[in-house]
């Protein structure tokens, strides 16, 4: 093996035995007759030290290697208080396993600053730096943690298509494809896939999932490619049934990287409280109430980044609710109740992070308010069938992870909480 260790896996019961680490060099401190040489794994840092004297080949080849190289190093574990976790390795052989080129595109733990874009060209080298990849473990704990939290209260995992025959929300902002001479797109969210599997008597499911959305945006917190945790229950009594499971989940996992994270949280420089259950619920009559102190805002407008911040200034927390929003304003499935939906956003420091709804169950309702907005009822057959045959009342919602990511890092861009951005200028790496 090129491994026998992590660099956070040495313990006390090592010391004084031959082990073997591997990662990358990040800096070498040649004294002429010592050397120190930092080497980076996964898992964090440790320090090789090697005498010239002992072996002066090895010390020149060493030294001599570029940053960011790539090697296996094998030698005595040996304790000293005075370095990195207390101990060193004493270098007897090393095998490079991949030497890099120079100069660096962009420096690891250098001070300079780098512009973002060429971050985010060379973004195998930028998570490298730590905080970069800070990000990215709390990404990894918030999924695993969220998806425990719903297998726990009984939610199946599931795949759905990427690619559909119709637009899940019958809208015109979809990436089109040509699906051997037939026209195809890639899914805006899997909503009409959840919704005819409350048909199946799943009753509860669960999915990572992509959004693909063809909006030419150009802002800090839009994407054309994101990822959601997206859920529907059945068998629900309202929506308020689906906002529980979304703070619940929210607060599940706030508290699991709280636990879990505490190191990345400290390089980020985050500090997070909290939040107290159940979250405020504000009625959307009421937010227009408190917008039109200062701006103009009419009942049935949407609430976009503007009125979003300028609300939030107005209220002492940062995770809440708005409910019951005007059904104009809200997808054809949302359920009606009067002149209002039975939808709600959850916003986060002032910007929406969740949307969900209980949806419409019943099939001569939903034709019926497909219709009234002009929609082409036959583009929609595959997915109205389920309703015909037994369809129990059901909710769900869509649970932006970059959003939630970007809010609770206080990053600010959301372009930081995905591997490789996707947006109206870029398309690569």
């Amino acid at each position: 093996m090129l491994r026998s260790h992590f660099s956070k896996e040495v313990s006390e019961n090592d010391y004084g035995k031959k082990i073997r680490i591997a990662g990358w060099i990040e800096d070498i401190r040649n004294l002429g007759g010592i050397a120190f040489i930092i080497l980076r794994d996964r898992m964090g840092r440790a320090q090789i030290t090697i005498i010239k004297r002992m072996n002066p080949e090895l010390f020149k080849e060493i030294v001599s290697l570029p940053r960011e190289s790539v090697i296996s190093a094998y030698g005595l574990c040996q304790k000293n208080e005075k370095v990195m976790n207390g101990w060193e390795l004493l270098l007897e052989d090393m095998e490079i396993l991949s030497k890099a080129s120079t100069p660096l595109p962009m420096g690891v733990i250098d001070k300079v600053n780098v512009d973002f874009d060429t971050r985010l060209d060379n973004r195998f080298i930028d998570l490298r730096r730590e905080e970069t990849k800070a990000i990215f473990m709390i990404r990894h704990s918030f999924i695993k943690h969220a998806s425990d939290f719903l297998r726990k209260r009984g939610f199946i995992e599931v795949h759905t298509p990427k690619i559909t025959a119709s637009s899940s929300e019958g809208g015109t902002e979809v990436f089109k494809l040509d699906y051997f001479g037939k026209d195809a797109y890639l899914v805006q969210s899997p909503q009409l896939y959840k919704q005819i599997l409350m048909a199946t008597g799943f009753d509860r499911v669960y999915e990572i999932a992509w959004y693909f959305r063809a909006e030419e945006h150009d802002t800090s917190r839009h994407l054309n490619e994101s990822t959601a945790i997206d859920i529907e229950m059945a068998f629900i009594s309202n929506e308020e049934d689906v906002m529980k499971i979304a703070e619940e989940m929210t607060n599940y996992t706030i508290q699991k990287i709280l636990d879990e994270n505490s190191k990345e949280l400290e390089i980020l420089n985050v500090d997070i409280d909290l939040p107290s259950l159940p979250y405020p619920r504000i009625k959307y009559d009421e937010v227009v109430e408190i917008l039109q102190r200062e701006i103009d805002f009419k009942w049935g407008d949407d609430l976009g980044t503007d009125e979003e911040n300028l609300l939030a200034k107005h209220l002492e927390y940062e995770l809440y609710f708005i409910t019951k929003f005007p059904l104009e304003t809200k997808p054809f499935y949302a359920m009606p109740n009067g002149k209002y939906a039975r939808a709600f956003d959850l916003e986060y420091k002032g910007m929406e992070i969740a949307s969900g709804a209980q949806r419409i169950h019943d099939y001569e309702m939903l034709v019926n308010r497909m219709e009234s907005l002009g929609m082409n009822v036959k583009n929609f057959e595959d997915y109205l069938k389920a309703f015909k045959y037994g369809m129990p009342p059901h909710g769900g919602f869509g649970y932006g992870i970059e959003r939630f990511l970007m809010r609770f890092l206080n990053l600010k861009n959301i372009r930081e909480c995905i591997l490789f951005p996707r947006d109206r200028k870029r398309i690569r790496p």
